[in-house]
């Protein structure tokens, strides 16, 4: 398996990206739903509407990316095991997809709130929010490719 992987490892690396690229494009547009879904009256036909949108972003898009990201990514690493021995900034990489995926999982509770009509945070809140996945996004492309430490 591990020759398999190893073979086709720029089809592996490939495919991560395009997760990855999927996975982002989710993670920086969902928040700013919520900001505009905020200011929607609870019941009215845009709150039903943000929520349809919300629910299928996270559910055929979002998770199913990262879900590929990961499964793609780890499968690297276990073609490559020597990734992982003095890499430093491999470490920090996968710490960052760590929170990445927590992110994600907030994301995901907040979707659920919303749905149920829950939501007690304010369009600020959102926006704060919105820069978590962007910061981690520069910090994990630069660990990948500077490969600083």
């Amino acid at each position: 398996m591990q020759d398999f992987l190893l073979n086709n490892y720029e089809w592996l690396r490939a495919l991560h990206i395009i997760a990855v690229i999927s996975w982002m494009a989710g993670m920086l547009y969902l928040p700013r739903l919520f900001v505009y879904h905020v200011d929607a009256e609870k019941g009215s036909v845009q709150s039903e509407t943000f929520k349809v949108m919300e629910r299928r972003l996270l559910k055929f898009i979002m998770t199913p990316a990262m879900i590929v990201a990961w499964v793609f990514g780890l499968s690297m690493l276990y073609a490559n095991p020597g990734m992982m021995s003095g890499q430093g900034w491999m470490h920090a990489k996968l710490l960052l997809v760590v929170l990445m995926s927590g992110a994600h999982g907030m994301l995901a509770a907040h979707v659920r709130r919303f749905a149920n009509d829950a939501n007690e945070k304010d369009a600020k809140f959102f926006r704060i929010i919105n820069e978590v996945p962007t910061v981690l996004m520069i910090a994990i492309v630069i660990l990948a490719v500077v490969q600083p430490f």
